[in-house]
């Protein structure tokens, strides 16, 4: 039976699932980035962000979760990055990640106005691509140097699980 011959509703439950998420790109003048370390996670730090909730733009949601988990009023600027992640072992469906220009910040304009969502985050730090490595799993690492190739071209980066596709 064609899409045309199904009901709508019935047409979409049948469609594949995936999430979207959405976060921000705070940066300082030498290039490093804010990461948090999650509570809920010990293999990884990661970017200020989070789950879209339904219907919610990604534009919307990185501004929410930089709110929520930052305590910051953050206006995302242009979008640096598109991640496709596909599904995991684990059980979690495809993922579509938004990244923003969240903009410049220092060191101390962090350590006077950072507030860390309680329970979900333990701290923050500022760190440079030469600290990704051994902070990040692969793919955020691929994706922040993605993101800081985006910041200093001005070209948005699309990628395939934190890789180029077209590599």
């Amino acid at each position: 039976m064609s899409a045309a011959h199904v009901p709508p509703a019935q047409y979409y439950a049948g469609l594949p699932r995936s999430i979207t998420g959405a976060g921000v790109i705070l940066h300082d003048d030498t290039g490093r980035f804010l990461l948090v370390r999650p509570a809920y996670r010990d293999d990884t730090w990661e970017i200020p962000g989070g789950g879209l909730a339904e219907g919610e733009f990604p534009w919307h949601a990185a501004r929410r979760e930089a709110g929520e988990e930052l305590g910051l009023d953050v206006r995302p600027g242009r979008l640096l990055v598109v991640d496709w992640v596909p599904p995991q072992a684990d059980g979690r469906p495809a993922l579509a990640n938004y990244l923003f220009d969240g903009g410049r910040i220092t060191a101390g304009h962090a350590e006077r106005h950072v507030r860390l969502q309680t329970g979900e985050l333990r701290e923050w730090r500022l760190a440079g691509p030469g600290e990704w490595d051994r902070l990040l799993i692969a793919r955020l690492v691929r994706r922040l140097h993605a993101a800081g190739a985006a910041l200093r071209t001005g070209a948005t980066a699309y990628l395939h699980d934190g890789r180029d596709p077209g590599r």
